[in-house]
């Protein structure tokens, strides 16, 4: 029964942080940390942007977690969740760096419907260059209307 509980642990934690990844994105990226932020939406011929340190940041927040749950008595949720936490960090990074970004030329041809609507949500944010007026904050939940249209690509292409 605890298995069940600690996996129900990692599982939620896993899709909360869709939840905290659009408020982060939305209010604190493109808010106060907007210099962090700003190199990712105009582009730098780097291949590290400033925007990298979100990854950090979420990291040291996971092992934080890894640690209060390991060595903190009576506190081993706290280990699940920071496992939830890595695991979301592990499909936002496949996801938005390699998917979206191409940042690793892996998987490039893919035509997956799922993706097509990420790609096309994940395009609409980048549209607006500046910290305002954006949209789309999440990673890995897509709005409906974008499911809709790459349904609508995928009949006129078949």
């Amino acid at each position: 029964m605890n298995i069940l509980i600690n996996i129900g642990i990692v599982l939620v934690t896993f899709c909360l942080m869709e939840c905290v990844t659009w408020f982060t994105h939305k209010y604190i990226m493109h808010g106060l940390l907007w210099t962090l932020h700003d190199d990712h939406h105009n582009k730098s011929p780097h291949f590290f942007e400033k925007n990298d340190y979100f990854f950090v940041i979420f990291a040291v927040i996971s092992m934080l977690f890894f640690i209060g749950g390991t060595f903190v008595a009576d506190l081993g949720f706290l280990f699940y969740i920071g496992i939830g936490i890595t695991l979301y960090g592990f499909a936002y990074f496949a996801v938005h760096d390699i998917l979206i970004h191409q940042r690793f030329k892996l998987f490039s041809r893919t035509n997956n419907f799922y993706f097509r609507a990420l790609r096309k949500a994940h395009k609409i944010h980048h549209k607006h260059l500046g910290k305002e007026e954006g949209e789309c904050f999440g990673m890995l939940f897509v709005p409906l209307r974008y499911f809709r249209e790459a349904l609508k690509t995928q009949k006129l292409q078949g």
